[in-house]
């Protein structure tokens, strides 16, 4: 009786952090953002050129900027060594010779590592969320702002919304992988804003990767946030939300991938801004 080799399920096979980056990440949009930002800020012919990016994780933020223009160089922060080297692996040298010169990765804590000042520094995906003691985020901003050139911008994303403050859950596609992309919010205590949150995948032969990622978060505010950056030593903060605009269907705003600065905003079920702060 010949015996059927029986296949692995997808969830088994499925590498984490490549389902990560194409889930959540995109960073050829940040890296328009951020010139859109510096040019607002310093002028149209303004280009910045260096970049840290704190919470780096597998440092695919890095690698685009390097990509992207020939002078650009950049610097990756994180604690942790296994996404640093996977992302050695698998964005840096992937992406050539001349980007794995113009990139450096550093394992060590955001909040007290010294690197040289940068045009942008930044922390994206909400990573600094895990600081949850206000004093923790206070000295990581301190430390930032060190970090920043006379002539530079420290760029955060701010989650919020209603949705954002209850126990939760959001499903969709992944493009381009046989999988589907669920995000998880298991507790929020609204005394402390703690939240607890994790990223799970789900793939077409109904196996599932559980908690492939998980988050121990405080969700600062907006007015947090700027009081903190102001403490730090940065001068002006500023905002910017997605324009969003009318589809196919009229009940339903679709976004279009612009940032416009704000100066007020209505709470909605869910929204994500960008904050920038100037030294």
């Amino acid at each position: 009786m010949a015996w059927r080799r029986r296949k692995r399920p997808l969830a088994v096979l499925a590498d984490r952090y490549a389902l990560y980056q194409a889930a959540v990440q995109n960073p050829e949009l940040e890296v328009e953002l951020f010139e859109q930002f510096y040019r607002e800020a310093y002028g149209r012919r303004a280009r910045p050129l260096t970049l840290r990016e704190d919470f780096c994780g597998t440092a695919y933020l890095c690698a685009t900027w390097a990509v992207s223009h020939p002078r650009r160089r950049a610097v990756g922060v994180d604690r942790d060594p296994e996404p640093l080297a996977w992302g050695e692996i698998h964005n840096l040298a992937t992406a050539g010779p001349s980007v794995l010169r113009r990139v450096r990765l550093i394992q060590g804590d955001v909040r007290t590592v010294r690197t040289d000042p940068t045009h942008i520094v930044c922390a994206l995906n909400f990573s600094y969320c895990a600081l949850r003691r206000r004093r923790d985020l206070l000295d990581y901003f301190r430390n930032a702002r060190a970090a920043v050139a006379a002539r530079g911008l420290f760029v955060l994303d701010v989650l919020g919304g209603t949705a954002t403050l209850d126990v939760a859950e959001d499903v969709r596609d992944i493009d381009g992988h046989p999988a589907i992309y669920i995000w998880e919010q298991t507790r929020f205590d609204v005394l402390s804003h703690h939240l607890e949150a994790h990223i799970h995948f789900e793939f077409l032969d109904g196996s599932k990767l559980e908690r492939a990622f998980s988050y121990d978060w405080r969700l600062w505010t907006l007015p947090e946030l700027t009081d903190l950056l102001q403490e730090a030593g940065f001068s002006e903060v500023r905002f910017y939300n997605e324009v969003f605009e009318e589809g196919d269907d009229p009940e339903y705003l679709s976004p279009t991938g612009e940032y416009r600065r704000v100066t007020e905003m209505e709470n909605q079920e869910s929204w994500v801004v960008y904050g920038v702060a100037l030294p």
